[in-house]
């Protein structure tokens, strides 16, 4: 079968830092291809290249054969090559249909937005990815499994050949990842190709059809996944075998550190639970079942119109988070990039951010002293940077949420909201990120776990709370129960 693609010796660096070194990516028609490697490895950099946001330093790009210039993402759409990236590019201000239609070479451009035209061009691709809203729709108010289908859909529109998916189910639950991974076995089915980074193992092995493997920047290899192995896989990633963390021992007190009675904000309704000291409790559910509300109502970010909240037995006032933070409570949210860090600011600074009062002589920081602090912290949590001068923004995912939960080892808060921590990170990351919690668990903090893959909740919590529509569905032993009996309470059922 004759390559479709062949990008060839890509390399690129960034002031004195190699992203890609001589790289190769060889594509074929109709498959299913995964880009893996772990944070930083170059598999971001490389798809960019490919859609025309990043230019290469060196080396070639053949499509068909025939070499082919790629400078704009405009060129690449002429090419047939269409690109979902991880943090969607969509205008959250335009409809659904502008967000498709804009920058189309496919849809002819007028000097007035013609709605009947827009509706009449996009609702075929709409409806071949299952998106069935209103196409003026703006962006901005649709969940996140929605926006993964526009973005489809506006490459479909583009008539791509080629569909590069940056860690398409990151922000999705298991349900939701499981309808685009019917949607790419649809596509595949057309003839179409797609080029798949993901952490995820489980789907990368139930729908991928090769594997090309970077580490530092360098190809290290081409796999058939049916021939190979996860194991087989995660080691040429990480140039090592990744022992995969068994579930720790369970050190829960029998004090009651956190309790929750009828919380009710505008998302949760009448949610109760306690957290014990050493205890991680789990949280499950759907997209917008109130996961994440959860963290917010407890940190003082959402308001509440019932219920009480007692921390160590005494009654919380958290009406900011700056309340939740003096009496205890940490949060290290969903999204890193856009709530937890200062992406232009230093890792240093990042990391201190939230204790420099306590580092300070007359209103000036005590430099050696802030180094030397958070250094130890960094140390703890295995954060790999040139430099703690270095830009937040430079650093792999991994990285960054090690940072963030470097900031919080030093508030040292008593309860930690983890809202996804292992979101869209390696491997070998996210197993340093499950001994921190463990850590912390065993010195006595009480920890809630939200997570999107339920096989990590079982693996790291002692008891996972469910969710539906903002509802406590049931509370199970996490040793005892199984995906199944949690998915049917995720989804409406009833605990017992």
């Amino acid at each position: 079968m004759p390559d479709l693609l062949v990008a060839a010796d890509i390399s690129k660096s960034y002031g004195g830092a190699c992203a890609l070194s001589k790289a190769t990516l060889v594509l074929r028609p109709a498959e299913v291809h995964a880009l893996v490697g772990e944070n930083g490895a170059g598999k971001s950099t490389l798809i960019r290249i490919l859609a025309g946001s990043t230019k290469p330093d060196s080396g070639r790009i053949l499509i068909d054969g025939r070499t082919v210039d790629i400078h704009t993402p405009l060129d690449s759409q002429r090419l047939g090559i269409g690109i979902i990236y991880q943090e969607l590019d969509l205008f959250p201000n335009l409809t659904v249909g502008e967000n498709i239609v804009i920058q189309n070479l496919n849809f002819p451009e007028s000097a007035f937005v013609n709605f009947r035209k827009i509706q009449s061009f996009c609702r075929p691709f709409l409806m071949q990815v299952g998106f069935d809203g209103n196409i003026r729709t703006p962006a901005g108010s649709l969940p996140i499994g929605q926006l993964q289908l526009v973005a489809l859909a506006r490459a479909l529109s583009m008539k791509a050949r080629i569909i590069l998916m940056d860690e398409p189910t990151s922000a999705l639950a298991a349900d939701g990842a499981k309808r685009l991974i019917d949607l790419i076995r649809a596509l595949r089915a057309q003839g179409i190709t797609v080029v798949y980074v993901s952490h995820k193992m489980d789907e990368i092995f139930s729908v991928c059809d090769r594997a090309t493997v970077l580490r530092d920047g360098e190809t290290i290899g081409v796999e058939d996944v049916p021939r190979t192995s996860p194991e087989a896989l995660i080691r040429m990633m990480v140039g090592r075998d990744v022992q995969k963390r068994a579930r720790w021992e369970a050190s829960i007190s029998s004090e009651i550190l956190l309790s929750v009675s009828g919380l009710t904000t505008r998302k949760l309704r009448n949610v109760s639970f306690e957290l014990h000291r050493g205890e991680v409790l789990g949280v499950a559910g759907l997209v917008g079942s109130g996961r994440s509300e959860l963290g917010a109502a407890l940190f003082g970010l959402d308001k509440l119109q019932d219920g009480e909240l007692r921390l160590r037995n005494r009654t919380m006032q958290n009406r900011s988070p700056a309340e939740a933070i003096a009496q205890g409570i940490g949060l290290v949210p969903e999204d890193r990039k856009l709530q937890g860090l200062m992406m232009q600011m230093s890792v240093l600074e990042n990391g201190t951010i939230a204790t420099l009062r306590r580092m300070q002589t007359l209103g000036f920081v005590r430099n050696k002293e802030e180094s030397m602090t958070i250094g130890a912290f960094f140390r703890q949590v295995n954060l790999k940077s040139a430099s703690l001068q270095s830009p937040v923004n430079a650093l792999s995912g991994g990285n960054q949420q090690k940072t963030l939960l470097a900031r919080w080892l030093l508030i040292n808060p008593d309860v930690l909201f983890l809202d996804d921590p292992a979101r869209g990170i390696d491997v070998a990351a996210k197993q340093d990120i499950y001994g921190i919690i463990a850590s912390l668990a065993g010195s006595g903090k009480g920890l809630i776990l939200v997570s999107s893959e339920l096989p990590e909740l079982l693996n790291c919590s002692d008891r996972i709370l469910v969710l539906n529509e903002g509802r406590v569905m049931g509370i199970l032993n996490a040793a005892e129960t199984t995906q199944e009996e949690i998915m049917a309470l995720a989804v409406g059922g009833q605990n017992g």
